[in-house]
């Protein structure tokens, strides 16, 4: 039988303390419960949008290719909107996971890091959330939004590619020239996309994906 770690204490709750803590955890997951169904709301206003647009754009000729750039953008919206609710999820998240982690395995009797008490009254007295903003739009965009942004480039180059004259012929510059929105050149347009593109790419990969507490 192995020994304890020192820095591991048995604890006793009094009655009123254990309640206060139940209590507590049941109204941190009811708050994600409530925040949860937030989240999946932004994310059907993306996809909702998202297909109604490419519907309207698609199935007439007369609209232009500008729709699907317009749709980029817009999608952007809903992602900052849903990582900022992402990071107040993590708020009630982070605090379940510290209950979950260390008061209910010392109400079961085994030993747990005897600082757990000041971790929770410091989330308590400054809410924070464990992850930063541009970590959350990284989450959020692998989640859903990559996915989301994926059919709105393979629209976008299929609106761009319909304009076409057909049976002609194109370079490479006269077809980048088909993206060109009123006065600004296709070139401009299509490197302000690729740009964006890799912003959010770079989002996505470089968004940390430990999680505070999981790998314990």
């Amino acid at each position: 039988m192995t020994a304890p770690v020192q820095n591991k204490t048995e604890f006793s709750y009094s009655v009123n303390s254990a309640n206060s803590l139940i209590h507590l955890y049941r109204a941190e997951v009811g708050r994600m419960t409530a925040y949860r169904a937030r989240l999946d709301t932004t994310t059907n206003w993306a996809v909702v949008t998202t297909a109604g647009l490419a519907s309207f754009a698609l199935g007439n000729e007369n609209v232009t290719h500008t729709v699907f750039v317009f749709a980029m953008f817009l999608n952007y919206f809903f992602l900052h909107l849903e990582a900022r609710r992402f990071t107040t999820y993590e708020i009630s998240h982070h605090r379940v996971r510290i209950i979950e982690r260390f008061f209910y395995p010392a109400m079961l009797g085994d030993q747990v890091d005897g600082s757990w008490h000041q971790l929770l009254l410091a989330e308590l007295a400054k809410p924070r959330s464990p992850i930063d903003r541009s970590e959350a739009l990284g989450w959020r965009l692998r989640r859903n939004y990559l996915w989301i942004y994926t059919a709105v480039l393979i629209a976008w180059l299929t609106k761009i590619d319909a304009s076409r004259i057909p049976n002609l012929a194109y370079t490479v510059p006269e077809y980048v020239a088909l993206a060109r929105i009123a006065n600004i050149p296709g070139w401009i347009v299509v490197s302000a996309v690729v740009v964006f593109y890799g912003i959010l790419i770079r989002l996505a990969v470089h968004a940390n994906r430990h999680y505070p507490l999981e790998a314990d």
